[in-house]
């Protein structure tokens, strides 16, 4: 059964077997009093190969967006963010804005309007945060970092970055033999965007396979964040199990990354011109969720059912706009036999209407 559910992008898996050894799950303590062992070090080479100078561990991204923004909460700030932020993002913002802390919309992936709010909001003498998600997978767009980047630096202000998709996917040096990059570091490396004014918070559950994520940014951020933070003290950190996945994670990717994300971009390449021949539409780029560009939403539900009869998963959800989308997740594991089963799937339902179904 061709199964386009996971978000394991790479494909990468961590058998307990491939990790090193660990005499006890956990230490019975918080980060704050004592890291898990292995922490740091799976810290530094994410936060490397992100291309920051420092990160920490959380057990997730809420974790860290909770934290992050609940120090907001005594300083004299101004949070702005894009208006299809992903949830966890918003959870954090809506936490702060329950602090008292003044917070904005601004339109999608749009520098201009991220500039006419800062320029509107200019004379609270608030420094600005500015939080995006480093790609969107709903619209297939990066987020323009370095433009935003550009409009903070004149105020003083602090980029945040949810980079979890990107991250293990786009790398540095894109090419269009290449067009993923190369090592996985995301969006940072991908646009060439870096420096102190720069947090970038991120899971490994997507492409590297491992429910840990990081917080990066300058040493001075990392260390600022350490002795505030409150889920290090209440909440339990990284499973050392998790940290053993992430170094297996990271050595996987050191291997075999660069080949596996040729590996999936051809895969994607393949569904993208089958789809382009069968008359469908999909939403653009190259990231590994490829989105079908569907009427309305009985049309989804109706091939979303008519897939499923045929064998074929997919992902039947709703978008940052409100609408139903029918998502093909594609991976390293998938075969050139799955891409063509699922078009030649679409392609048999195109022929019968919905009417005569549903």
């Amino acid at each position: 059964m061709p199964n386009f559910t996971s978000a394991l992008y790479l494909g990468f898996r961590h058998p307990s077997a491939s990790l090193r050894p660990w005499p006890e799950i956990s230490a019975g303590l918080p980060a704050a009093f004592s890291e898990p062992s292995g922490a740091e070090g799976v810290a530094e080479r994410l936060a490397h190969l992100q291309g920051c100078a420092a990160g920490v561990l959380g057990a997730s991204t809420l974790h860290l967006f909770w934290d992050l923004f609940g120090m907001c909460a005594k300083r004299p700030v101004q949070i702005l963010f894009d208006a299809d932020l992903y949830a966890i993002g918003r959870w954090g913002i809506e936490r702060a804005a329950g602090l008292s802390v003044p917070t904005h919309p601004f339109r999608h992936l749009d520098p201009d309007s991220l500039r006419k709010r800062l320029e509107e909001h200019r004379v609270s003498g608030l420094k600005p945060i500015v939080v995006t998600d480093g790609f969107c997978p709903d619209c297939g767009r990066p987020a323009p970092l370095k433009h935003y980047i550009e409009l903070l630096r004149g105020l003083g202000g602090t980029l945040v970055v949810d980079d979890t998709q990107a991250l293990g996917i786009f790398g540095y040096s894109p090419t269009s033999d290449s067009p993923y990059g190369s090592m996985g570091g995301g969006m940072l490396r991908w646009s060439e965007t870096g420096g102190s004014d720069i947090i970038v918070i991120c899971s490994m559950a997507k492409a590297f396979g491992v429910p840990v994520a990081l917080l990066s940014g300058s040493q001075t951020t990392v260390n600022q964040f350490k002795k505030r933070s409150q889920t290090r003290v209440h909440c339990s950190p990284p499973s050392i199990a998790s940290i053993r996945a992430a170094e297996h994670a990271l050595l996987l990717n050191q291997e075999r990354g660069d080949e596996l994300r040729l590996r999936l971009a051809r895969l994607v390449v393949r569904f993208r011109k089958g789809a382009e021949s069968a008359g469908l539409g999909l939403n653009r780029g190259m990231f590994p969720v490829q989105n079908l560009i569907l009427g309305d939403r009985t049309h989804a539900i109706y091939l979303y059912r008519q897939l499923l009869r045929r064998c074929v998963q997919t992902v039947l959800r709703k978008g940052a706009d409100g609408k139903l989308k029918l998502s093909f997740l594609i991976n390293a594991r998938q075969t050139a036999n799955d891409i063509d089963s699922a078009i030649e799937s679409l392609e048999t339902i195109g022929k019968t209407s919905v009417s005569e179904v549903m």
